[in-house]
């Protein structure tokens, strides 16, 4: 994965929403949270604004204006540069086309499991699916009233993917519980407790 001069994925928000008109930080965070970006891509005020200052000093935006409307503070209009735009495209097909090693925080909970005796994770992993369960309910009723709504399949797609790695983390959690009944009196015996399987 290359090295970016400005590699928070907020930046690529912003220039993605740029290269369609000049906006002003306060017309970014409008627009993201308008088109559901933050389930995506984490981000609140402050970190908005440091990210076009950081997007403007790699050269990647510039001011076009700066207006006041009334007695409001002075709002700065960003425009993407030529530089910004090869960025947004260069960084788009790296992302779409080069699979890479993530960090989920399940996984790393995974992987040190066994701390825990099998008694303990057999509930949380039963809390998880209730929140699962929830997640994939709100992300199937988002798709569907989006499409009622006429928004087409393509600005969905990212829904359609959540909704997938939910389907896959459900089936991956009920494999794990049954392979707890397997594993669980050797994994208990080696806390000193004994196994209670459900």
């Amino acid at each position: 994965m290359k090295r970016r001069k400005v590699g928070n994925l907020l930046a690529l928000a912003v220039l993605s929403y740029l290269s369609q008109a000049p906006m002003h930080p306060y017309e970014l965070a409008k627009t993201l949270r308008s088109h559901g970006d933050e389930r995506s891509i984490k981000f609140n005020h402050g970190s908005l604004y440091m990210v076009v200052q950081q997007l403007a000093k790699a050269g990647f935006v510039a001011e076009q204006e700066v207006n006041r409307e009334g007695a409001r503070p002075e709002r700065t209009v960003y425009q993407i540069t030529d530089a910004g735009r090869a960025e947004l495209h260069d960084w788009l097909r790296e992302l779409v086309g080069e699979a890479q090693h993530e960090y989920p925080a399940f996984v790393s909970a995974l992987s040190m499991v066994s701390a825990l005796t099998p008694n303990e994770v057999i509930p949380l992993l039963r809390a998880r699916l209730d929140g699962l369960a929830t997640q994939r309910a709100e992300t199937s009723r988002q798709i569907e009233q989006s499409e009622a709504e006429g928004v087409p399949a393509l600005f969905l797609i990212e829904e359609v993917y959540r909704l997938r790695l939910l389907d896959a983390e459900i089936a991956f959690v009920h494999e794990f519980l049954a392979r707890i009944n397997e594993w669980g009196p050797m994994w208990a015996g080696a806390h000193g407790v004994e196994f209670k399987p459900e």
